[in-house]
């Protein structure tokens, strides 16, 4: 299964591949993926490393599977400030520099993939942040607005 997450994580930068999308098993990796942050890049996304195989490792963009997050260039400072406050309470929780990576695929945008993430002790990134009213649950539907109705 590790050789399909090497293939997973070459192609993630790029659209994925034609024989993807005729082999659905190659969209998705269940894992457990020890990884290594490196930065978090905002209230959804974290830069890591994950070691995919024995001396291997690979850098790739994460973005947290499940959650809608404000963005930090949103349109009204209020989305601003709430996206702010996101990046700085993942940044606190992932203090630790250590996540596993599970239920990977790809992800549309950016070259990322997507992924629930969790944190020392098994807690769920996602959860806890939406317990914390940092993001919202989303399931890929239109994205609600952070700002108020006039933007």
């Amino acid at each position: 299964m590790r050789p399909v997450f090497t293939l997973l994580m070459a192609v993630a930068a790029c659209a994925v591949p034609a024989e993807a999308a005729e082999r659905p098993q190659l969209n998705r990796l269940a894992g457990p993926v020890a990884a290594e942050v490196l930065r978090v890049v905002d209230g959804d996304t974290i830069e890591v490393r994950a070691h995919i195989w024995l001396g291997q490792e690979v850098t790739t963009l994460v973005r947290l599977g499940g959650v809608d997050a404000p963005e930090l260039k949103g349109k009204c400072a209020d989305e601003r400030a709430a996206a702010l406050r996101a990046k700085a309470r993942i940044e606190e929780k992932l203090a630790g520099g250590d996540v596993t990576l599970r239920d990977i695929k790809f992800e549309k945008y950016a070259g990322r993939v997507m992924s629930r993430i969790e944190i020392a002790g098994g807690e769920d990134l996602a959860r806890s942040l939406k317990a914390d009213g940092f993001v919202r649950a989303y399931g890929g539907a239109k994205r609600l607005p952070w700002c108020g109705t006039d933007g």
